[in-house]
């Protein structure tokens, strides 16, 4: 009976690295609060910091924890931004008559590959007649 193996489970369940957020959670985590007190050093005004800030924060928090459909937010933004950029409509184009259709479709001339040289078919086993030639030690010469 072969060896039997284990096989992984929850394959799909990332690493928690602090209490409940992953690592992945972390690093968006980070990254907004970094966009954050960037903006707090460069905007001195109050209100204009939480007019800026605050949809950045919902918007980091949203990445970070949202999951649709069981992937993560970021996954189904790229496929929002790969279904804009793909077109549409597929039109068929019914322009084109039998005469554009044959110029279009170029005809090779299928040159078949040379014929390998044959060897000529032994009558019979030349194993015979090489075991008697080692076993007298060349004394034996065969017919040819």
């Amino acid at each position: 009976m072969p060896d039997q193996f284990t096989v992984p489970q929850f394959i799909d369940v990332e690493a928690k690295i602090i209490g409940p957020i992953t690592a992945r959670q972390f690093a968006i985590l980070l990254s907004i609060l970094l966009v954050e007190f960037i903006l707090y050093r460069l905007v001195l005004n109050v209100w204009v910091l939480l007019l800026i800030g605050l949809p950045v924060l919902g918007t980091g928090i949203v990445f970070a924890f949202v999951r649709v459909n069981g992937q993560p937010f970021h996954y189904m933004m790229l496929n929002v931004v790969q279904t804009f950029r793909k077109p549409r409509l597929r039109v068929w184009d019914k322009t084109m008559t039998l005469e554009d259709i044959k110029a279009r479709q170029v005809s090779e001339i299928v040159i078949p590959p040379p014929e390998l040289p044959k060897k000529k078919t032994l009558e019979r086993s030349r194993l015979a007649e090489l075991s008697l030639i080692a076993n007298t030690g060349g004394v034996y010469t065969p017919e040819e």
